[in-house]
């Protein structure tokens, strides 16, 4: 979803698709990828923003970096494709980088913030 699509009343994170059997796994996989700046895993940071999976199993990972300048902004979607797609049971994986919403610290996990000394 791109922001050209919203409708008024929209979402500006579009619902992931949790009840989806692979839901977990994708979550793991996410969990694997670290932005190397920060040592906290991407999901926890809340750098992703949507991860839905349709009926085929093809996967779309909507996802955010801490700064539009971020140095790996150009590698890191990469990073969680291939974490992703190494998944049994995902057919494919789309990555798609947006800054709307833009991230802030208040979309950090507990455990995120926990590490990094904000609690």
């Amino acid at each position: 979803m791109t922001s050209e699509t919203l409708q008024e009343g929209d979402p500006l994170i579009a619902p992931s698709t949790t009840d989806h059997p692979l839901y977990d796994s994708v979550v793991e996989a996410c969990k694997t990828v670290y932005d190397p700046e920060i040592p906290v895993n991407i999901f926890d940071l809340g750098l992703i923003y949507t991860i839905a999976i349709d009926d085929q199993n093809a996967v779309r990972i909507i996802m955010s970096l801490t700064a539009p300048g971020c140095p790996v902004a150009g590698e890191m979607p990469g990073w969680v494709a291939d974490a992703v797609e190494a998944l049994p049971g995902v057919k494919q994986v789309d990555v798609e980088m947006t800054f709307q919403p833009q991230w802030g610290m208040d979309m950090m996990s507990d455990e995120a913030r926990l590490e990094l000394g904000f609690i």
